[in-house]
């Protein structure tokens, strides 16, 4: 029998498949451009930035690295959770101040925090079917300038109250209620994650995205669309503290996570000072005007915002006997990343080098308040799509919504941590929630050598998940 990954070096179409009930011969999809903007911290460098601006900017970014026209940019998808006022289809105003022709057909896609990925995949659906030849997924968020929402109607005695957007739509749970991070903390403490390892987890993450940036250079809107379940009103936190506390993962361990995320972020950052560092490539600058001054921001912000010596003393946030911390969970933040999608024939056409080629991508869905351990589950579907084991892939990039979500994944899959989120993540970098999906990829792009695989996650509000398999070319 012909093993798919000989179908793959035979044939200019092979089988692939974003389901796992079914496969066909579909067109091969090849990345020929990344890039993103940097990451702003909450209410800091792109606090009056429309997440248009910060879109296109991406969009224009992603374009340059792949030396293309805008015009030749027949479709694209952009993820946005909250649009913050934006106005009407605010992808297509990212779209067209990308300098895209007014014939580009343009989307926008909301699955909270996996929008960015899904956007990628739907971008990527079309070209496999051969219905366009040059598309564009990515994502965009301004958590800076979600508004707070006044509901319509007459004031009632006592006067009226302000809903947080960010919490409202973003990072509240809609079927409970419940703050995202409340689940959190109950599939930690299910699966013995400690709050120590999420302590540890979470400042690893400041380190290496601190790291990777040091190489290159030598009812608020938030919370009601984007950090709330829907369901039962909680913040998603909530769900991480829950899930952490059933899978026994300590405050300690998060800790320790988040500690390591932002060493890994810092160690990149100063690589980039000396040399061609982690994110060098993926950048692309947004100039911002403040006051009479223009200031060109190429440089994320958030990993340098951290106190390790505080992070053990920080208080839980979601549940009184908690693990999850405003140090080990991710931050509020602003920014875009987009990708340009062909066929391998397409880019021949085009006489565009390819920089990665995705094997396979999909998604998995569990309860909403089990959205934390939802990439633990379609990281095997997507592994089985593209005829993989866990130890075929040579990088991962698994969204750090909360410490607790990579440290699940890896104790589940039995992933070498060593492999994950090598600059950080959502923790010591930044999740803006419509961003973050399109970020991970971004990255794996830009951070594989040829010939290596890369598998990015992202878990989603509502119980869902999002997975991609690359490989670079």
């Amino acid at each position: 029998m012909v093993t798919l990954r000989a179908f793959w070096n035979v044939l200019p179409k092979r089988y692939f498949s974003a389901s796992c009930r079914a496969a066909r011969c579909f067109s091969d999809v090849v990345i020929v451009g990344a890039a993103r903007t940097p990451l702003g911290s909450f209410r800091c460098a792109f606090n009056n930035v429309p997440v248009t601006i910060l879109g296109a900017a991406a969009i224009k970014g992603a374009l340059k690295n792949a030396n293309l026209n805008p015009s030749t940019v027949q479709e694209v998808f952009m993820g946005c959770v909250v649009p913050s006022g934006a106005g009407q289809a605010p992808a297509r105003q990212a779209v067209l101040a990308a300098g895209c022709n007014v014939s580009t057909i343009v989307t926008a896609v909301n699955k909270v925090c996996a929008s960015g990925m899904k956007s990628i995949a739907c971008a990527a659906s079309l070209l496999q079917l051969d219905l366009q030849e040059v598309t564009m997924g990515g994502g965009m968020e301004s958590m800076s300038m979600v508004p707070y929402y006044l509901p319509r109607g007459d004031i009632p005695y006592g006067g009226i109250q302000l809903l947080d957007g960010i919490a409202k739509d973003g990072l509240t749970d809609a079927y409970t209620q419940e703050a995202m991070g409340c689940f959190a903390d109950k599939i930690a403490a299910n699966f013995g994650i400690t709050r120590e390892e999420q302590d540890k987890y979470a400042i690893e993450s400041y380190k290496k995205a601190a790291a990777a940036w040091e190489a290159c250079y030598f009812f608020d809107g938030i919370a009601k669309d984007g950090l709330t379940d829907a369901y039962t009103q909680e913040a998603m936190g909530c769900f991480a503290d829950k899930i952490a506390a059933n899978f026994g993962i300590t405050r300690e361990e998060q800790d320790k996570y988040a500690i390591e995320s932002y060493k890994k972020a810092a160690a990149a950052w100063e690589a980039c000072y000396f040399f061609n560092g982690a994110f060098k490539d993926e950048i692309t600058p947004v100039e911002i005007t403040i006051g009479k001054k223009k200031m060109i921001i190429d440089k994320d912000e958030e990993y340098t915002r951290v106190n390790f010596e505080k992070m053990s003393k920080l208080r839980a946030v979601f549940s009184k006997d908690g693990t999850v911390t405003a140090g080990n969970a991710s931050t509020l933040n602003d920014g875009a990343a987009a990708v340009v999608l062909m066929t391998s024939d397409g880019a021949k056409k085009h006489g565009v080098k390819p920089l990665a080629r995705i094997l396979a991508y999909g998604d998995a869905a569990t309860n909403p308040s089990d959205f934390c351990i939802a990439p633990a589950l379609v990281i095997p579907k997507v592994l089985s799509l593209a005829n993989l084991k866990t130890s075929d892939i040579d990088l991962w990039e698994i969204n750090e919504a909360f410490s607790m979500v990579p440290l699940h994944s890896i104790k589940a899959l039995n992933i070498d941590p060593s492999k994950v989120n090598i600059h950080g993540g959502g923790v010591s970098i930044g999740h803006p929630i419509g961003m973050s999906g399109a970020r991970i990829i971004v990255h794996l792009v830009h951070t594989l050598k040829p010939g290596q695989r890369g598998c990015a996650a992202i878990c989603n509000g509502g119980g869902g998940a999002g997975g991609m398999i690359i490989e670079r070319l």
